[in-house]
């Protein structure tokens, strides 16, 4: 571990009591949204006038990942409770445009070419999360594709800078995986695991990826986020005060990251804390 960078941080940007605090994305305007998906809250922080600027709103559908829409500033699209959804960032309201599902949506992302990629998985309210997940592939014309199936807990997923590499996360497998991608069509070929978190307490969940290809990933139930080299290889780590770290996302050099609450707070209070909070870290 002597070649691996550290970063410690022992307290929050914002502190929150999200459930599930998922999705955080700057746009140009520097305005930095995330959500929190067990409350159905959609939050908002102006990153130039700080934390300060915070500001929710009540969903009335659980919402796990959003996107922007070329030419809107209050409408975003975002992968909800039944489906893909449109979500004004002033009222709230939700509009859907594709009921696909019954069960809980997974962090998902938008792909070259106006594609917008969602996971879906069992509610664990409902039930205990099985194999009946998809990774759905929505197209700028509605066209829907199941890309992935059998998906127990999806989360992150992500392309390489020059478009040809596709990563994605199935929780309770620890797998970062790579496929080939075809930016013209869509298309995904040629599974392979890029990068298995060995012998650490936690899960990968939601990951970044930076300017120079390095992946990096949140460790959920292990405090901490891992720096990936595009080799596959560990070559930093930030160290948070909370276990249930869940998902990066960047602000210029900045990493913006978000936590969901400790399921065992007599056994973790350290971790109880600061759980459901935002940190960031430059």
């Amino acid at each position: 571990m002597s070649d691996v960078q550290i970063w410690n941080v022992s307290e929050p940007y914002l502190r929150l009591d999200c459930s599930l605090g998922e999705a955080p994305f700057c746009n140009d305007a520097n305005i930095l949204r995330f959500v929190d998906i067990v409350k159905q809250k959609f939050h908002t922080i102006d990153l130039s006038k700080e934390p300060s600027s915070h500001k929710q709103l009540d969903l009335e559908d659980a919402v796990s990942t959003t996107a922007n829409i070329g030419g809107s500033e209050e409408d975003i699209v975002v992968g909800a409770k039944k489906g893909y959804a449109v979500l004004n960032q002033s009222t709230g309201k939700l509009r859907y445009i594709k009921k696909v599902w019954d069960e809980r949506d997974g962090p998902g992302k938008e792909a070259s070419a106006g594609r917008y990629w969602v996971g879906t998985m069992n509610d664990p309210k409902v039930q205990e999360p099985t194999d009946e997940g998809v990774l759905f592939r929505l197209d700028p014309d509605l066209t829907l594709h199941r890309m992935i199936e059998n998906v127990t807990i999806p989360n992150g997923i992500g392309w390489s800078a020059d478009d040809r590499v596709m990563f994605f996360i199935d929780s309770p497998t620890k797998d970062i995986v790579a496929f080939d991608f075809n930016a013209a069509t869509g298309a995904i070929a040629n599974r392979r695991v890029f990068f298995h978190v060995e012998g650490e307490e936690g899960v990968p969940d939601g990951f970044a990826i930076d300017s120079t290809g390095h992946i990096w990933v949140a460790i959920c139930g292990g405090a901490k986020i891992l720096r990936v080299s595009p080799r596959g290889i560990v070559v930093g780590e930030i160290r948070l005060p909370t276990r249930m770290v869940t998902c990066p996302g960047f602000a210029g050099d900045d990493l913006l990251i978000t936590s969901a609450e400790e399921p065992k707070p007599d056994r973790h209070p350290y971790s109880a804390e600061y759980a459901g909070s935002l940190f960031r870290v430059h």
